[in-house]
């Protein structure tokens, strides 16, 4: 999943906490399995099951629909490949951020300068200033790198508390 900490990580702490009660296999099922090719957009829906003072603080009470890039055409007309991004391969890809899903947070990498990046708690308050690394609220312990994670690029995002269409 490609985008900037200070939109995405919001989106996934809020999916985390209330969509997929807290459970990060299902939210990794749903968000890397539950793709043929890729996101093209998280919407509000990630939000379902949040308060409503939250899902607008978030959103500024805008409403979106998760898009998938189901229907894509490649160049030369063969079928589009989904882009699995892991550890290992990183850095090879065009991506200027990449988001782990680890049982005790998300780990946040820029490919482009580390291999390894912090890891945010799931914990965290998804309202928090995430412009800035320093000051984000990080788990508590550091998971070490064993399989490969999937990261790909992707956006998406929703909820019934939004009252106007992006």
């Amino acid at each position: 999943m490609d985008g900037s900490p200070s939109s995405k990580l919001p989106f996934l702490l809020t999916a985390y906490q209330y969509r997929f009660q807290r459970d990060e296999k299902a939210m990794a099922r749903h968000l890397v399995d539950g793709t043929t090719i890729g996101w093209g957009e998280l919407g509000t829906d990630l939000l379902d099951g949040a308060p409503c003072e939250l899902v607008i603080a978030l959103t500024d009470g805008d409403q979106w629909p998760s898009t998938t890039l189901d229907h894509l055409v490649t160049p030369d007309g063969s079928p589009p490949v989904r882009m699995n991004v892991t550890e290992r391969t990183a850095s090879d890809q065009d991506l200027d951020w990449g988001y782990i899903l680890r049982p005790n947070g998300i780990e946040v990498i820029n490919p482009r300068y580390t291999a390894a990046g912090p890891t945010v708690s799931w914990d965290a308050d998804p309202r928090c200033d995430f412009t800035n690394p320093a000051t984000w609220p990080l788990a508590a312990e550091r998971r070490p790198l064993t399989s490969p994670s999937t990261v790909r690029r992707t956006t998406t995002a929703g909820s019934s508390c939004a009252v106007a269409r992006r």
